[in-house]
């Protein structure tokens, strides 16, 4: 009786033991495939957000030693003699631009396109010997520094000139305080020695924004808007005149 009693402990402890074991060996395996995972995990590269990286927005040497725009048009490229309203006596322009940040109200001097003191000082500027907006067939070419310099106007005055969109407005005014109203109709990008780019189109009043392409400064961007309105101060003048009048 009390081997047999011996022999049925010893049975007890051994399956306690082999019990006890396999607890042991699966929370140890448990714990090691958590750890591995934790581990793996930690190891393993976070993505970065997929997204547009932005080059610095600061005028390298060579943007500084490249060319903004063309240096000048040429007598053909003003337009055409006819005017759609009579010519100020002073060619002073302003430009705004509601989808570009830096450009609203801003005074657009005329000069060549080596000139680097004009743009230094200015958002931009309207090339010499291209056309004026109160003719009947012209190409108002305008160019602006994409980086430009800080503390000037020119600071980063065209970096989201690509921000435009067909049907956007662009508006100029004149010294006479007429407004030119034109809607953005085209994209185009080319190579510096391109100056067909200068010329008037046949039948139409455009204006053409350029800056130079990210981030190599090698190409030039260009948007073109066609005129859509031109409205005088004597109208702005007629309609307040009108409106005090009913009321």
């Amino acid at each position: 009786m009390r081997w047999r009693n011996l022999v049925l402990m010893v049975a007890v402890l051994a399956m306690v033991v082999v019990l006890a074991g396999c607890s042991s060996a699966g929370q140890s395996a448990g714990d090691q495939g958590q750890a591995s995972q934790e581990k793996a995990s930690q190891e393993q590269p976070k993505k970065e957000p997929a997204g547009k990286q932005e080059p610095a927005k600061k005028m390298t040497d060579e943007a500084k030693s490249k060319q903004v725009a063309p240096k000048k048009g040429t007598e053909q490229d003003v337009g055409s003699g006819k005017n759609l309203v009579e010519p100020p006596e002073k060619k002073r322009l302003k430009l705004t631009v509601p989808a570009m940040k830096r450009i609203n109200n801003d005074p657009i001097p005329t000069g060549l396109g080596t000139d680097e003191q004009l743009f230094h000082d200015y958002a931009g500027v309207h090339l010499n010997s291209t056309g004026f907006p109160w003719k009947k067939t012209t190409n108002v070419y305008i160019a602006g520094h994409r980086i430009g310099f800080p503390g000037t106007r020119s600071n980063l005055a065209f970096y989201d000139l690509e921000d435009l969109k067909n049907g956007d407005k662009v508006y100029l005014e004149d010294a006479d305080g007429r407004k030119y109203t034109y809607i953005v109709y085209k994209k185009l990008v080319v190579g510096p020695t391109d100056l067909k780019v200068l010329n008037p189109i046949e039948g139409k009043n455009i204006i053409s924004l350029q800056t130079c392409t990210l981030p190599d400064y090698t190409r030039r961007v260009i948007y073109r808007a066609e005129l859509k309105d031109i409205e005088s101060q004597d109208t702005k003048s007629q309609d307040t005149k009108s409106q005090d009048t009913q009321s």
